[in-house]
């Protein structure tokens, strides 16, 4: 049994500083320890509470469920048998770039020597998402008989039947949204967890996720017993993948639960002694040589730096870095996506600076209008969709950015959990050019002429689906807790829940009531972030609030005040040191 978040049938809300708290009544005895309170918000009691922290890899389903995966493999592996030449094509986002890792060096374990097995990987600015009708044309120029499609494809119905006119066997492997219309593309196979007919027992694989369990059945079918074993050395490649997928699983923002969860839980232990050399330079690159890597790493770290590649130059170098770089030449490529993701970074700033002027001047802001739909000329559009992100968590509403590329607009959106992306463009889907992605993310395009009309679309479907209360940027929390249970023993229980995400976030407690006990502090290079120690009973626990110093002046020793926070041991101190989601001043 997994973890799942599990809506209680009662909660309070607290209004805080910034954010309104969501406190869940579990019901839980009064005195129970604080792991079991934890457990029982998230909806997990007696066995079933404990089993969901000792799932095993053994946990994972059987991949031979996945609707048309046997078909494909087969596929896969006559053309190896027949030297016929493969071409995986994937997408140009770390969950693309890990999944293209993975079916390479799975088809390479089993491939001849002299096997013709190439990556291709579109450019994002120049082609853009998914399978594209002119590179499918030119690589069977090239000689491919059969290309396999990692994390796109599922409405690609026209190049399904230019790969059919081409006299390629086109294997699509996906995981966001099917048509709504059952339209499926014509391809040789559709492996997706979700095509319809699908028995496949969990639906929200990423596309790396895809790969990995698509990879094991291949290898299953291509080197294994009459029992489905594999030898030890396809064993071992099989768990060296697990990094990759655990890097695409939690860059693709899917639910950290079920499958997710083990894959992201073993996965991310594999990455910092990676044998893949790439993989390891990444890492060194990223100022993580050493530490263990947690999932925040790959959110904050080695994510972005695999993104810039794609979103500031092509991502066909981040590709070579997972699967034929070596030495020297990974290194290089690990560095410069280093130097990538700093330029990135300040392209972001300033085009959230912009967005936010033109998003509060145009009333997109207010309880009115319940949606972001912003164009812009000069905006890159590799870097529309990170700043999407930020507009969300500071406006807590659906937002669109659009940028203009020859005689359209191309763009991103990003959304909120009270709103599904993909349905809202469905919905005005008569003023886009093309569209796709899942519930929470998305892409589009769309002609200069229809810009007006869709922003209007946009917003009154918006309007019409969300109300003003869900415009508030909730905080959920697990349980009310006293400063002295918070002890490293209790903290590293609460680590067994990790990793943390999608669908399992972190866990996050109130201390009501609690006591400054010291003056407040500040801490940084530029003294921007604030530490504070607070107190029930028994000793004062250091906090601190990420770029929370300016508030150093509002607090001061003896005050009271109720604080949301997340359970952390410090990596410098090694004692427990929360951190400071929210707070306010206590009735």
């Amino acid at each position: 049994m997994l973890v799942y978040i599990v809506t209680p049938a009662t909660q309070n809300t607290i209004d805080g500083r910034t954010k309104r708290w969501i406190i869940g009544d579990a019901g839980h005895a009064p005195g129970a320890k604080l792991i079991d309170r934890i457990l029982a918000a998230r909806g997990l009691v007696g066995e079933e509470a404990r089993a969901s922290l000792e799932t095993t890899l053994q946990d994972l389903h059987d991949p031979a469920l996945l609707p048309d995966a046997d078909k494909a493999c087969n596929r896969l592996i006559s053309a190896i048998d027949d030297d016929e030449p493969i071409v995986i094509y994937g997408d140009y986002d770390v969950d693309g770039i890990t999944a293209t890792a993975i079916l390479y060096h799975t088809l390479r374990s089993i491939a001849k020597e002299t096997s013709d097995i190439r990556t291709y990987v579109p450019h994002r600015l120049d082609e853009g998402y998914g399978l594209n009708g002119d590179a499918i044309r030119a690589l069977a120029d090239e000689g491919a008989k059969v290309i396999i499609s990692v994390d796109c494809g599922i409405t690609a119905t026209n190049e399904a039947l230019i790969a059919q006119e081409a006299g390629v066997d086109l294997i699509i492997t996906d995981h966001h949204n099917p048509p709504t219309d059952g339209a499926m593309p014509d391809a040789f196979a559709v492996v997706h967890p979700r095509a319809p007919g699908s028995m496949y027992p969990f639906a929200e694989l990423c596309g790396a996720g895809v790969a990995y369990k698509l990879a094991w059945r291949l290898l299953v079918l291509a080197d294994g017993d009459e029992n489905g074993k594999v030898g030890k050395d396809k064993r071992g490649l099989l768990l060296e993948l697990l990094a990759f997928a655990s890097l695409g699983t939690i860059a693709d923002l899917v639910p950290l639960v079920d499958e997710n969860r083990i894959i992201t839980k073993y996965g991310l232990g594999r990455v910092p002694r990676s044998a893949f050399g790439g993989l390891r330079e990444l890492v060194s690159a990223s100022g993580l040589d050493g530490e263990k890597i947690e999932a925040d790493d790959v959110g904050f770290r080695l994510g972005p730096r695999l993104n810039a590649c794609g979103r500031m130059g092509h991502a066909a170098e981040a590709v070579e870095l997972f699967t034929t770089a070596a030495g020297k030449r990974a290194r290089e490529i690990a560095e410069g996506l280093h130097g990538q993701n700093e330029s990135r970074r300040a392209t972001e700033r300033r085009i959230l600076e912009q967005a936010i002027k033109l998003a509060e001047a145009n009333g997109m802001t207010g309880p009115d209008r319940r949606a972001i739909v912003l164009a812009h000329e000069d905006w890159h559009p590799g870097v529309v969709g990170i700043v999407c992100s930020r507009l969300v968590e500071r406006f807590a509403r659906p937002t669109i950015l659009l940028c203009k590329q020859d005689d359209r607009y191309k763009g991103s959106g990003r959304s909120i959990p009270a709103f599904n992306l993909h349905a809202g463009l469905e919905a005005t889907c008569e003023h886009l050019a093309t569209f796709g992605g899942h519930d929470m993310a998305a892409g589009l395009s769309l002609t200069c002429d229809k810009l007006d009309s869709f922003i209007d679309a946009f917003v009154d479907h918006s309007n019409s689906a969300l109300t003003p209360d869900d415009l508030i940027n909730n905080l959920r929390v697990d349980a009310a807790a006293a400063s002295h249970e918070l002890t490293a023993d209790a903290v590293r229980e609460i680590f067994q829940l990790r990793p943390f995400g999608m669908g399992n976030p972190r866990v996050r407690l109130m201390l009501q009531s609690v006591r400054i006990d010291r003056q407040p502090g500040t801490f940084g290079a530029k003294g921007n972030h604030l530490s504070l120690h607070l107190k029930h009973d028994g000793p004062a626990l250091r906090c601190i609030m990420w770029n929370g110093g300016d508030l150093r002046n509002e607090l001061a020793r003896g005050q009271l005040v109720d604080v949301v926070v997340s359970p952390q041991i410090s990596s410098y101190s090694g004692q427990v040191e929360p951190v400071i989601d929210d707070w306010r001043f206590a009735d």
